[in-house]
């Protein structure tokens, strides 16, 4: 696994929306975000690529991807954080090259959602490490929770090092209004739960190379050439940690989707899952489906152990997740997640 270099005081972090864009009311916001950025000695470089959000995307297709490309060509930069996630990053996939890319250094990419598309995909396709962490727009002095507040302490491990995170006490069931009050953090108000679904055979923890993202948009990657499962678990003997997390999709869609990994064999090629909590739409009818009750018709039988409800994705905190990293979930009274940048 290729590790970017950690990052530290005198890095340097481009900013580009290879997804959605951020609007002018978010000025206020951004401004709140770089300043925090600046105050802890990042060097931050903005891109053309931020603003919009005209038809989902903040500009079109190859004018993102050439910017994106140009960051990550740029050996003066060290980090490449979005302002957040979106729809269509999954159109610049076919427009990266990705052969100019193994001739330069790697960068972190960092955030979650949408970004995870490209993130995961630099794992599988480089052996580049990548970051599924709390998202650019997410990190101003007042997000004082730990998960968010310890987002790039964590992403300046030493390459060999390690670090651990533990489940945090409380979630937030909503984020903060960021146009009218611009320097707010999460609330978290509800507890946190991390649960087995299916459970080890042996010992309480699950083990491997982690990898995973947005499930909305990985699952549409799953044993393509940009997200070779198969591949991976076969480069490394530890084994493949997946990680997903639903944003939009329905309980049926979700039960298609479950299914859809099923018969192109994606459960058969990793030795562990974790699943984060679901941001979809809870159906209105007790006829319907359950996010729940998918996840116990469907993934039951997968043969591998399953834990639920973890800190990640669209319901903050999120843990910081580094895409190649050696990682152990441990879940007895408390769920504790240890990283190893090897």
């Amino acid at each position: 696994m290729k590790y970017p270099k950690p990052l530290q005081q005198g890095s340097t972090i481009a900013i580009t929306a290879f997804s959605s864009g951020i609007e002018k009311k978010h000025d206020a916001r951004f401004r709140v975000v770089r300043e925090n950025l600046e105050s802890r000695g990042f060097n931050v470089v903005v891109g053309k690529c931020l603003y919009g959000q005209r038809k989902h995307v903040s500009a079109p297709a190859q004018k993102r991807a050439d910017e994106l490309m140009s960051f990550l060509m740029d050996d003066e930069i060290d980090a490449i954080y979005p302002p957040w996630g979106g729809q269509l990053a999954i159109e610049l996939l076919p427009l990266i090259d990705f052969a100019k890319l193994q001739t330069v250094r790697p960068k972190w990419i960092l955030g979650f959602s949408d970004v995870s598309t490209i993130a995961a995909v630099f794992t599988s396709k480089l052996s580049w490490a990548t970051g599924h962490c709390s998202n650019l727009m997410d990190l101003t002095s007042e997000a004082n929770d730990p998960l968010t507040a310890n987002t790039l302490m964590h992403l300046s491990t030493s390459i060999g090092g390690s670090f651990s995170q533990t489940e945090s006490k409380l979630y937030a069931s909503s984020w903060p209004d960021i146009v009218t009050e611009p320097t707010s953090g999460i609330m978290p108000d509800t507890p946190t739960n991390w649960k087995w679904l299916v459970k080890p055979e042996f010992g309480s923890s699950i083990e491997g190379r982690l990898i995973g993202g947005c499930w909305d948009t990985l699952s549409h990657l799953f044993e393509t050439e940009y997200l070779d499962l198969k591949g991976l678990s076969q480069r490394y003997s530890e084994g493949i940690v997946l990680y997903l997390e639903n944003a939009e999709m329905s309980p049926t869609e979700l039960a298609r989707t479950i299914l859809n990994m099923k018969f192109r064999g994606v459960f058969s090629c990793i030795s562990g899952l974790l699943l984060g909590r679901s941001a979809a739409a809870v159906p209105k009818s007790d006829q319907s489906l359950s996010y729940y009750e998918v996840l116990e018709k469907y993934l039951m039988d997968i043969g591998i152990p399953v834990m639920i409800d973890l800190d990640i994705g669209h319901v903050p905190p999120n843990l910081t997740l580094i895409n190649g990293a050696i990682v152990k979930v441990e879940l007895n009274e408390t769920g504790i997640l240890h990283q190893y940048l090897k």
